[in-house]
């Protein structure tokens, strides 16, 4: 890519640039950046971080990207399920209001990142992901009414909140784009402070 290429220029002519000044640099610097990135973005070339930090991406990134939005998908699913139910208790459907506000906008901005990263959006349908409700277990949603079906959507989202957490985690530990890492970071502790109302919901039912 042009971008990666103009980075990359520019890296390797700082670092010329620095050695004609007397700097004591590494004779074997190549100008690479921090160690297992593929892109790098200079500290020392803030016109180009802004734009690099929209395509800086690696494998990590695009996994995170690409398994979150179908598990978001299904809690939006879930959420809809037990909102258009009758007699569910009022801080269930809070709870289940408040989980499809804030993953449906995700769900986008992550479409819009793999888009701007050329990867597909689609390569993970989410079957056998960490957290993610089989065929059966959202029947048995569907078909639950009253208290019965808010405490299975309690159960199932408790399960399915943790399997987000723990590809938040992942992304947090190995991925690289700012954006990416910033919103795994937020995942977990949304859903995590979410874990604990809706155990603590469970035991008011």
């Amino acid at each position: 890519m042009n971008k990666k290429t103009f980075l990359t220029v520019s890296a390797t002519a700082l670092a010329a640039t620095l050695a004609l000044a007397g700097c004591a640099a590494d004779p074997g610097s190549s100008g690479h950046g921090m160690p297992g990135m593929d892109h790098s973005t200079s500290a020392g070339s803030p016109s180009g971080t802004a734009t690099a930090s929209a395509v800086l991406h690696n494998a990590a990134d695009t996994m995170f990207a690409q398994m979150m939005i179908p598990h978001h998908a299904q809690a939006v699913e879930m959420s809809d399920m037990i909102l258009e139910k009758q007699d569910i208790p009022a801080p269930v459907r809070d709870l289940a209001t408040r989980i499809k506000a804030a993953q449906g906008p995700e769900i986008e901005t992550m479409t819009g990142w793999l888009k701007s990263w050329n990867e597909s959006a689609t390569a993970h349908s989410g079957h056998g992901m960490e957290g993610m409700m089989g065929e059966s277990d959202m029947a048995k949603l569907e078909a639950a009414q009253g208290t019965e079906a808010a405490k299975l959507f309690l159960s199932q989202m408790i399960t399915h909140h943790e399997g987000a957490v723990t590809m938040a985690k992942a992304e947090t530990a190995d991925g690289v784009n700012p954006d990416a890492v910033n919103l795994s970071k937020v995942i977990v502790t949304a859903q995590e402070a979410e874990i604990v109302e809706m155990r603590n919901l469970l035991g008011t039912l």
